[in-house]
């Protein structure tokens, strides 16, 4: 008797077509929920084509902030989660909404703003004190304001210096990344961004970096299955299929090689992890 696998490979000879050309339905579907810095910077546009062709899947991507990326994941909605914010994913994990966490990737935060650098933060290495200069010369900021990984670490960064813009200084868009960026070009306005995203919109932008390499500023991304002791029907082979592809070498050396204008956005951790 033929296996459905098996009669799906003689549809698809009949069809004259590749198993990979056949509906999502006869594939191995894996959700996963993500963050907008991997969407938006174009990262998995690059990456998951590669995985999908190998394992005859499709990945199908909710892009949202870390905060929104875990609730899914945590509601049973998704089957694995790509995000970047250490101290939620451990507690997500802690709590048993999760399994296998993997560090994969890293890049780092900036601050960006407009050419005419109204806070005169420019060239400063030093993220909180560039931070309360943006305060005290009542320059504006835009905030993500949607509890993803970059709004954690901006409220973390406001809170350590001990103030934050007021009135009509401060705009919490609740927005993703890219949009935000868009914001802060329109407004004159800083903003802070993982450097992959505004990497992808700086020439439609025309910000500038004002605030880099300040190590408070360092951005990792770990990957997570979804507890399938939580929910029966999560796929959870599926997650670690991914989550395997993603952490192997060639997953890895996919991340390093991912460019935009020549510039390596992500950079490889799973090994400095093992």
């Amino acid at each position: 008797m033929l296996t459905l696998k098996s009669r799906l490979a003689a549809l698809a000879l009949v069809l004259g077509c590749s198993a990979a050309a056949l509906p999502a339905t006869a594939q191995n579907v894996i959700k996963l929920s993500t963050t907008t810095s991997t969407e938006n910077s174009g990262l998995l546009k690059y990456l998951l084509p590669a995985f999908e062709a190998k394992t005859n899947s499709k990945v199908n991507v909710i892009s949202v902030g870390t905060g929104k990326a875990l609730e899914l994941a945590k509601n049973g909605d998704v089957d694995v989660t790509l995000v970047h914010a250490r101290a939620a994913e451990d507690k997500f994990v802690a709590e048993g909404h999760g399994v296998n966490r993997r560090d994969v990737m890293y890049n780092d935060f900036i601050i960006v703003g407009p050419a005419g650098d109204p806070a005169g933060i420019s060239g400063s290495k030093d993220v909180i004190a560039a931070m309360k200069k943006i305060v005290a010369s009542k320059a504006k900021f835009i905030s993500r304001g949607d509890n993803s990984g970059t709004d954690q670490m901006e409220k973390a960064y406001w809170k350590e210096a001990d103030v934050k813009p007021q009135g009509n200084a401060y705009v919490s868009a609740g927005l993703g990344m890219g949009e935000v960026l868009n914001m802060a070009a329109e407004m004159q306005a800083y903003t802070l961004t993982d450097r992959a995203t505004y990497g992808a919109y700086r020439a439609k932008t025309g910000l500038v970096v004002a605030v880099e390499g300040d190590t408070k500023m360092f951005n990792p991304y770990g990957i997570i299955a979804v507890n399938p002791a939580k929910y029966r029907d999560i796929n959870y082979k599926g997650a670690m299929q991914l989550i395997e592809w993603m952490t192997s070498d060639e997953g890895q050396k996919k991340i390093a090689d991912f460019k935009v204008d020549g510039q390596q956005l992500f950079f490889p951790s799973a090994k400095a992890a093992k």
